[in-house]
């Protein structure tokens, strides 16, 4: 890599032109694969054909279609800037210089149907210089570009298969940036620590993996079964008044995603966070479920730093009218086998003592599983759990869901409008370098680097790195 004020790079497609950001050479908006246009949409990722000269790396590619996420209430508003054609990149931060530096690649969270790689609040830029470690984020594709199952067509896991050409995209040229191919970190939040998991566990990923990190993953949300991807796919052809993936290709983008739409709200059940389409079982990448795998171990070998906030739920519950308007014995019925746990939280009312349920149910839970069988079994696993609260909290939000983003990349500045973070005090700055330290130290060792954070016990509490 040149070390001028516009660095360049050759990838395997062309020559790229970065800038300089401080102590570090940023790279957006990266091709890693063909556009997903024409033929190409609803086609396995290919290679990128190539470009002349130098292709300007200066601000991300647009995201991939899709509509505002659920979660503007709680992080804030987001337009998406988004188009089909240009829109499979990658962003790279690599320290001035680097050589040889440890890698993070990184998956954006949103449900499997929102999201960017290339948005600013997830810019690796402080998390690079905090480990001197390389940063890459990605885009995918999402709801029906990304998840629509019609496995006579060939069509199924395509944004599965995205990301795993973006490890294989790493692997082959993130030298070219002063990263180290040999073992990668890779990571994500929510819909994005359900995708780095199923990555690592992956026979054909996992061995490009050494280290893994998942915030928030929504474990308690089983890979769809194929039966019910197929059913909900045919609707929505249904709705489009289209047969078969030849016919929808030529459906314009807005069109698919209103009939998503549609589909999502004939769906959609009080307490019921699950998109209409998401990786299937059995489809590529996801073999089997992850419970079945870990116990298998194939996580054996590899660090891991997983965690959770302290109130997950209010973040889908919080703003939702079904749920605050439910009784105590329609709640509780909605907890299902759970009812026991409900009912030693119904003091704080039915939506607060369900919320508590399911951040449980959804996510602590089987981060507390992956970790103890990790543990247990002798190999490396550290736990945090997010516990800040914003200030002022009109909605009592508490540590929600993606609450902990802005302090993992360093990125407060980037959430002016976030319920979920309030104003940024000196304390949460402080914070914000201690726990994107830790992440950054993890990628580069495997240990992070933070006072008081031990290597987790199975089954003891202490071991768990409270921030906040």
């Amino acid at each position: 890599m040149s070390t001028n004020e516009r660095p360049v790079v050759e990838t395997e497609s062309g020559s790229v032109r970065g800038v300089v950001e401080g102590a570090v050479a940023a790279f957006r908006g990266v091709p890693y694969a063909a556009s997903p246009v024409g033929v190409r949409r609803f086609a396995a990722p290919a290679p990128h054909p190539g470009w002349p000269g130098v292709r300007d790396a200066a601000r991300p590619g647009p995201a991939v279609p899709q509509d505002p996420s659920r979660l503007e209430a709680v992080m804030g508003t987001r337009v998406p800037d988004w188009a089909e054609d240009g829109s499979l990149t990658v962003n790279v931060w690599a320290p001035r210089g680097a050589q040889d530096r440890p890698v993070l690649v990184w998956f954006h969270g949103g449900g499997f149907t929102s999201g960017s790689g290339g948005w600013s609040w997830y810019d690796g830029g402080r998390l690079a210089a905090a480990g001197d470690v390389v940063v890459v984020t990605a885009n995918y594709r999402l709801g029906p570009l990304g998840y629509l199952h019609l496995p006579e067509e060939g069509v199924e896991n395509l944004g599965v298969r995205d990301q795993a050409a973006v490890l294989g995209w790493v692997r082959r040229n993130i030298a070219a940036f002063g990263g180290d191919p040999r073992g990668l970190t890779v990571g994500g939040q929510s819909a994005g620590a359900f995708s780095a998991l199923y990555l690592a566990l992956d026979p054909l990923t996992g061995p490009l993996v050494d280290r893994v990190i998942t915030q928030s993953g929504p474990w308690g949300l089983a890979p769809q079964d194929p039966g019910e991807a197929a059913e909900r796919s045919r609707r929505l052809l249904a709705l489009l008044g289209v047969t078969g993936a030849a016919a929808l290709r030529e459906v314009p983008a807005d069109r698919l995603l209103a009939a998503y739409r549609e589909l999502a709200g004939e769906l959609s059940r009080a307490g019921d966070v699950a998109p209409p389409l998401y990786p299937v079982l059995g489809g590529f990448g996801v073999p089997e479920r992850w419970e079945r795998a870990v116990a298998a171990g194939r996580l054996d070998g590899k660090a891991l730093l997983t965690g959770t906030t302290e109130d997950e739920m209010t973040a889908f519950f919080a703003f939702d009218p079904r749920v605050r308007a439910l009784t105590f014995e329609q709640a509780r019925a909605l907890a299902g086998d759970r009812a026991g746990r409900f009912d030693q939280l119904a003091a704080a009312g039915p939506a607060a003592a369900l919320t508590g349920v399911a951040t449980e149910r959804f996510f602590r839970d089987g981060t507390t599983a992956i970790a103890d069988h990790h543990a247990a079994a002798g190999h490396p696993a550290y736990v945090y759990q997010f516990d800040r609260s914003p200030d002022p909290d009109p909605q009592r939000l508490g540590a929600a869901h993606c609450a902990e983003l802005p302090f993992f990349f360093d990125t407060l500045d980037a959430y002016p409008d976030s319920p979920m973070l309030g104003a940024p005090s000196p304390a949460a700055r402080e914070l914000a370098r201690t726990f994107s330290r830790a992440a950054a130290s993890f990628t580069a060792t495997g240990r992070p680097e933070a006072p008081d954070w031990q290597p987790y016990r199975p089954g003891d509490q202490l071991t768990v790195r409270h921030f906040g």
